[in-house]
């Protein structure tokens, strides 16, 4: 160093400053990158992607490198910093203090803070180039970093700390799932992401939640005549019927209307010819989850599945369709002023039949009602109330007004429901809890 002139010395500071810098910023861009890019990049070929996969397998390697390189640099540029105020000041211990206080405020700002700020906000662009760098020198530091690392292992053992060094072993929850997609509401179109919003959340819900009830299926009663068979296959809506017999809960078996259509040209359709084109029923616990529902239907070619209970009671019926709807919306369209069991009335509320599924009525006229406990509207004002009402009651629930337009046979048939934000003359009953 004493052959060195002071020009010299300057620049191997500012070099020693610079590479200290690098050192941070390839610290903090490793640590940053975002794992699931990295990931798909390594898969289509990106050489700087694959390499910097393997050095974050080793990330106590990695990290022991980067560390020993960063510290030997700051101590060296240190030791130059304290021969520069040698030569300008002399060895006086001001001139030493102040060189001290200089260099660490140097390296603090220049070497640390703001290289780290720059590989934060552009990790792929800091790591994937420096993935070069690192890797010849993770080799040359091997020795020295091993030793440290195997002192470091030691102490982490003694205090009974468990690291997990390979970051590809954590899992990823649906929760994290679900929050990479919100996070990417400026990269995909929003209705892109509430289908893969659907698509996290079918884990969560079950047949149950989207089954139809009983009392709504439309079934055929293999014991009525062929006068009575005929006029309901014309007339029905669905190509795929449940058959009963004796009693709607007793389903025999499930009919494809195609099959019969022969039948009925031919006019040959009787009990025996019906029963030879059944489909054996295929009966669903109510509580297995919509995900693993749909991989069944796959698996069984299959696109109707009939609900019971653990008793084996019937309880309703789903079909591929209703999953599907869960995960991409609706799939027919419909004038915007009434959709099937819902009438928008001219001052913004909805006349309701109250067997409407509440899952439904949130997803097509964006309420926002409960969904812990009632599947419908008539079960969700009953759980409220905890009594059958009468006409013109009102209460509110989730901050909607609603108002009880018809009963009838024990059960609520029609309701009105006010959005939150319209005025609502009526008299609120307190709700019960």
């Amino acid at each position: 160093m004493d052959d060195l002139s002071l020009n010299a010395l300057l620049l191997v500071l500012l070099v020693l400053l610079i590479c200290g810098a690098w050192f941070s910023a390839a610290e903090t861009s490793m640590m940053a990158i975002n794992r699931h890019r990295l990931s798909h990049l390594a898969r289509k070929g990106k050489r700087s992607a694959k390499l910097t996969s393997r050095l974050l397998a080793k990330v106590d390697q990695l990290l022991g490198s980067i560390l020993f390189g960063n510290t030997l640099l700051n101590v060296a540029a240190a030791a130059v910093t304290n021969i520069i105020i040698l030569r300008l000041f002399g060895a006086s211990e001001l001139a030493l203090l102040s060189g001290t206080l200089l260099i660490t405020f140097v390296l603090l700002v220049f070497s640390e803070i703001m290289p780290k700020i720059i590989a934060a906000s552009y990790p792929e662009r800091v790591a994937l180039p420096s993935s070069f760098l690192l890797a010849p020198l993770i080799t040359l530091f091997y020795p020295i970093v091993s030793i440290a690392t195997a002192m470091v292992k030691g102490c982490l053992w003694l205090l009974r700390i468990k690291v997990i060094t390979d970051q590809s072993k954590s899992k990823l929850t649906l929760e994290e799932l679900r929050g990479l997609v919100l996070d990417a509401e400026h990269f995909l179109p929003r209705k892109h992401q509430k289908m893969l919003l659907n698509l996290v959340d079918l884990e969560r819900i079950t047949v149950n939640d989207v089954m139809i009830p009983r009392k709504q299926i439309e079934s055929l009663n293999i014991a009525s005549n062929s006068e009575e068979l005929r006029q309901q296959l014309v007339t029905c809506h669905h190509t795929l019927l449940p058959v009963y017999q004796d009693h709607s809960s007793n389903i025999i078996g499930i009919l494809h209307i195609k099959k019969v259509l022969s039948l009925l040209q031919e006019e040959t359709l009787d009990i025996a010819a019906l029963q030879a084109v059944l489909r054996a029923p295929y009966f669903i616990p109510s509580d297995t989850p919509l995900l693993k529902q749909l991989q069944q239907f796959q698996e069984r070619h299959a696109r109707l599945g009939l609900v019971v209970d653990e008793y084996g009671e019937l309880l309703g019926l789903v079909t591929l369709e209703n999953i599907l709807e869960e995960i991409v919306g609706e799939f027919t369209t419909s004038s915007p002023n009434q959709t099937g069991k819902f009438l928008r009335q001219d001052d913004g509320s909805f006349l309701l039949e109250g067997s409407s599924s509440l899952r439904e009525l949130n997803r097509k006229l964006g309420l926002h009602f409960p969904l812990n406990e009632a599947k419908t509207l008539n079960g969700l004002i009953l759980e409220h109330l905890q009594d059958i009402p009468e006409a013109g009651t009102s209460l509110k629930i989730a901050d909607y007004a609603i108002e009880i337009i018809q009963t009838q046979d024990r059960v609520i048939r029609v309701v009105r429901v006010f959005p939150r934000s319209a005025p609502f003359g009526g008299k609120i009953l307190p709700v019960r809890h």
